[in-house]
């Protein structure tokens, strides 16, 4: 079997930009992966057209080959828009193997370590009662979780505003959904250490399942004394790009929570290895899914067959946005994904579709203090 063409399918989907790859053979078998990096999609598609003349020909079931082709061949090692590039392909090509093979891509990554899933939605709400009520929404829908994050007004994002309004909506949504449900709190690298220490602090008291990105990633040595000096979970990693990143908040326990994003730190084949390094650290996985649906079937996989998995993020129900461009998507059953018996990753693609809802040029927000300053969204 060889790889005959290599095409990428940026596709519009309502309210944001979505981002396919999708792998031809020889045989008839395709495979479809997503890519990262939102608000940066051109950058990606450059990426994938520099890397099909090198693609086509090539074995696809060699896919730690591929990898290392691919992240190093190029002398500078890969980084974001490169390995958000690496990890559509890769996992095209898992679930490539997978169907040419005809099982599930969980059997080539080790088989069944759980049957399902548990996974977090996401919740939101203007004022604090929004919150609350999407929140009792999820509940009363079957979630195990709700997810919400540090707010701001308008543009704006002053710290002190954002961590009172922060914990105040904390203690309200532990009120009203009780203590069965967990609370997954997402700072977005929006704070600097003293306000991040002073909002985990805050939140011991609602015992959060994690809080999420307390400080910004380019200088993980911060977590050093974040982690020594509070005891609610710390959950981190969707920014970045290979298990490199991940090293020392890994091998240093600052995290208690491995946030790998697979469509930007190089697919399965690297989250994989990732997976297994956390796993001798006691550190558990909480899977970075802010895409679609194909990144959701490839988290799955990936979690169906690892021992160490605290939860999936899934912002909605599957099924329910994308549904012409990815047709069959996973199966959501009471707050859980379940295990697919379909071979490869599970999804059905629509090229077709998907030329039809090409992305649209859009910017991530660009917020700012209240003195002109600019600051993480």
């Amino acid at each position: 079997m060889k790889i005959t063409n290599v095409e990428a399918y940026p596709v519009w989907g309502g309210h944001r930009n979505f981002f396919f790859v999708v792998v031809d053979t020889d045989e008839g078998i395709s495979g479809v992966g997503e890519a990262g990096l939102t608000g940066r999609e051109l950058a990606v598609v450059g990426a994938i057209e520099h890397f099909k003349p090198l693609l086509v020909g090539m074995d696809p079931f060699r896919t730690e080959h591929i990898w290392q082709t691919l992240f190093r061949g190029g002398f500078f090692p890969a980084q974001r828009i490169l390995s958000s590039a690496i990890s559509a392909i890769d996992i095209a090509l898992w679930d490539i193997k997978g169907k040419a093979l005809g099982v599930p891509v969980y059997e080539l990554l080790g088989g069944l370590a759980r049957d399902k899933v548990v996974c977090y939605p996401h919740n939101g709400g203007g004022e604090t009662e929004a919150l609350v009520d999407s929140c009792l929404e999820s509940k009363e829908a079957g979630w195990k979780f709700v997810r919400f994050g540090l707010s701001y007004t308008g543009e704006v994002l002053e710290p002190r505003q954002s961590v009172l309004m922060a914990i105040e909506r904390l203690q309200a949504v532990r009120e009203a959904v009780g203590d069965e449900i967990e609370i997954c709190f997402d700072v977005h690298t929006r704070l600097d250490l003293p306000d991040a220490l002073w909002l985990c602090e805050e939140a011991e008291a609602v015992r959060p399942f994690f809080m999420e990105d307390p400080l910004r990633s380019e200088n993980p040595d911060s977590f050093k004394t974040l982690r020594t000096r509070t005891t609610v979970p710390l959950a981190a990693g969707e920014q970045f790009s290979s298990k490199w990143e991940f090293r020392q908040l890994v091998e240093e326990e600052w995290i208690d929570y491995a946030r790998i994003d697979l469509c930007i730190a190089g697919g399965l084949t690297e989250a994989k290895k990732i997976a297994g390094w956390c796993e001798t650290h006691y550190i558990k996985l909480a899977t970075h899914n802010p895409l679609g649906p194909v990144s959701s079937a490839a988290c799955l996989q990936l979690n169906l067959a690892c021992p160490n998995v605290g939860v999936q993020e899934q912002p909605r129900k599957p099924g329910t946005t994308l549904t012409d461009v990815v047709p069959v998507q996973p199966a959501w059953e009471d707050g859980y994904l379940l295990a697919p018996d379909r071979p490869g990753l599970g999804v059905v693609f629509d090229r077709e579709a998907a030329k039809a809802s090409p992305m649209k040029m859009k910017e991530l927000p660009h917020l700012h203090r209240e003195d002109g300053s600019f600051t993480n969204w």
